[in-house]
């Protein structure tokens, strides 16, 4: 029996470009924080609104007091961080998505990661540095 042999292609297949994973993990952090931000806030929600006379309650005195212990700065200390990635990151995409010139997508993006510094600095800042002795 004879083999059926065919020749070369013309042009040589070029491999495929390799590009980075930054978009499976983009989607993966978008899955999971998702998950923990419903967490969170529902928690937080609950806490605030139903539990102990629900928002009647809720003065400078109550935040101060729960700021005092560590678990609820490390609660809401991820839900600022979790909240403001997830969200920077889900209005990358759009940015990606509606953007029609390169310049444009730059400059929306510089906005968008500078915003999003500040706001999880000011955040960040003002819940390690609360401080409960205010006096008028």
């Amino acid at each position: 029996m004879s083999e059926l042999i065919l020749d070369k292609p013309r042009s040589p297949r070029r491999p495929a470009a390799r590009r980075g994973n930054g978009e499976l993990y983009s989607w993966l952090f978008m899955r999971i924080s998702g998950v923990a931000l419903v967490v969170l806030v529902l928690g937080h929600l609950f806490i605030m609104n139903v539990l102990d006379g629900g928002v009647h309650r809720i003065n400078f005195g109550f935040v101060a007091g729960r700021w005092a212990s560590p678990f609820w700065q490390f609660w809401d200390l991820a839900m600022l961080w979790l909240a403001q990635i997830h969200g920077g990151n889900g209005l990358r995409t759009v940015i990606n998505d509606y953007a029609r010139k390169d310049a444009t997508r730059f400059w929306l993006k510089v906005l968008l990661y500078a915003s999003m510094v500040l706001i999880i600095s000011l955040g960040t800042y003002v819940i390690f540095t609360f401080d409960p002795n205010i006096t008028d």
